[in-house]
C-alpha cells in the first residue's frame, strides 16, 4: 500500500497531504491524553516493531505478497491516537530513509496507512469490545476482526483517491475489484499478526494494552440487598492490578526492541519477494504507467539495503537494523515530547495568575 510519487496528481496529493498534516495535529493533542511515563517509551517500540514487520511479506496468491500495514496493532496497543502518530512515523522513515513511498505521496499514504485503518479498525474493535464477554478472548477476537476490515476499507480509500486523482486511465471498477480482492487476502495476513501481538501481550502485561483497559469488570458487593461496586481497597482485581501497573517496563521493551531487531535483521531475508498488492494491480492495470523516481533513490538505504555491501543478506539485514534503530529514536522522542507537554499543562493551569496590585 505504499504509493509512489506518479500514481495520484498534484492536486490531490496536495489534499491528502493537508488532510494528513490535519490529521496529524489532532492526533498530537489526543496523544497526550493516552501517553504516561510507562506507555511514552512503548509507543516508539511499537513504531519499531512495525516497521519491522512490514519488512516481512507474506505470499497471498500467485506472484503477489503482503504485509502488515499496523494501524489496527497501533491503535489497540497504544490507543488510537498515539496509533496514528506510529504509522505515520514508520511511513516518514520508509520514505525519507529507504525510498518506500512516495515523497509528494506522503499525505496520501499517511491517509490511507494510518489514518483510515486506525480509524476503522479502531471503531470496530471498540464496537465488537462492547458487545463480546469482557475477556481478554474477546479483545484477541476483537483486534483479529479490526484489523481485517481495516486493510481493505485503505485499499478502498486508496481507489477513492484514485478515482478523483489518478494519473492513468484505467476504468475505476477494474481497480476497486482488483485491489479489493488482494488485499482481503492480506487482511488475513494483517488479521492473524495482529491478533497474535496482542494476544502475547495481552498474556504477560495486560495492564499495557490500552484496548484492554477495563476488562475486569469491578467487584459488587450486596448491601441491604443491592448490588454496589465494592471500594477500590476491597476490590481483588483492583489489587492485582495495582502491582502489574507499578511493574517496570523495561523487560516488556527490551524483548520488544530484541525481537524488532531479529525481525528486521535476519528474518526479512526469508520475505516473500514478490510485489505487493499495490504494486501487482498497478503493474496489471497499469496504474503505473506514470511513476517517476523517487527523490531518495540514491539514498544509501534505498530498497532496504545498504549501499557498498554487496552480500545480499548483510546488506538488507544492516538496513533493517538501522531501520529499527532510527524508528525507535524518533518515535520515543515524539512520544516523550509528546508527554512532556502534557504534564506541563497541569502546572501551567495551577500557576497563580499575577494580582493587578
Amino acid at each position: 500500500m505504499h504509493v509512489p510519487d506518479g500514481f495520484i496528481d498534484a492536486p490531490v496529493s496536495l489534499a491528502a497531504g493537508a488532510v494528513a498534516a490535519g490529521a496529524v495535529a489532532v492526533s498530537l493533542r489526543g496523544a497526550r491524553r493516552e501517553l504516561d511515563e510507562r506507555t511514552a517509551p512503548l509507543a516508539g517500540l511499537v513504531a519499531a516493531f512495525i516497521f519491522a514487520v512490514q519488512m516481512l511479506n507474506f505470499p497471498v496468491a500467485a506472484g503477489t505478497s503482503g504485509h502488515l500495514l499496523g494501524g489496527a496493532l497501533a491503535a489497540i496497543l497504544v490507543g488510537p491516537w498515539t496509533g496514528v502518530l506510529c504509522v505515520s512515523v514508520v511511513l516518514l522513515m520508509q520514505s525519507v530513509l529507504f525510498a518506500d513511498g512516495g515523497l509528494t505521496a506522503l499525505g496520501v499514504n499517511i491517509v490511507n496507512m494510518a489514518v483510515v485503518t486506525v480509524v476503522i479498525a479502531y471503531a470496530v474493535f471498540r464496537g465488537l469490545a462492547r458487545l463480546l464477554p469482557r475477556t481478554r478472548r474477546s479483545v484477541t477476537v476483537a483486534a483479529f476482526t479490526g484489523a481485517l476490515v481495516s486493510v481493505p476499507a485503505s485499499a478502498a480509500a486508496f481507489t477513492l483517491m484514485y478515482a478523483v486523482g489518478g494519473t492513468t486511465d484505467v476504468p475505476l471498477g477494474k481497480v476497486l475489484t482488483a485491489m479489493l480482492g488482494v488485499h482481503v487476502l492480506i487482511g488475513i495476513g494483517e488479521a492473524a499478526i495482529t491478533a497474535a501481538t496482542v494476544g502475547a501481550v495481552l498474556a504477560v502485561r495486560p495492564d499495557l494494552v490500552h484496548g484492554a483497559r477495563g476488562l475486569t469488570a469491578p467487584l459488587k458487593l450486596r448491601v441491604g440487598g443491592e448490588l454496589v461496586d465494592a471500594p477500590a481497597a476491597a476490590s481483588p482485581a483492583a489489587a492485582a492490578a495495582a502491582p502489574a501497573a507499578a511493574r517496570s517496563t523495561k523487560k516488556v521493551w527490551g524483548a520488544g526492541l530484541a525481537t524488532a531487531l531479529v525481525l528486521a535483521g535476519i528474518v526479512s531475508f526469508y520475505a516473500s519477494a514478490s510485489p505487493d498488492g499495490l504494486e501487482k494491480v498497478a503493474a496489471d492495470q497499469g496504474i503505473d504507467q506514470n511513476v517517476t523516481e523517487h527523490a531518495a533513490a540514491g539514498s544509501p538505504l534505498a530498497d532496504y539495503g545498504v549501499k557498498d555491501v554487496d552480500d545480499a543478506r548483510l546488506s538488507g539485514g544492516l538496513a533493517g537494523v538501522i531501520g529499527v534503530g532510527a524508528t525507535v529514536a524518533v518515535g520515543t522522542g515524539v512520544f516523550w515530547a509528546v508527554r512532556r507537554r502534557r504534564a506541563a499543562a497541569p502546572d501551567r493551569a495551577a500557576a497563580p495568575t499575577p494580582s493587578a496590585g
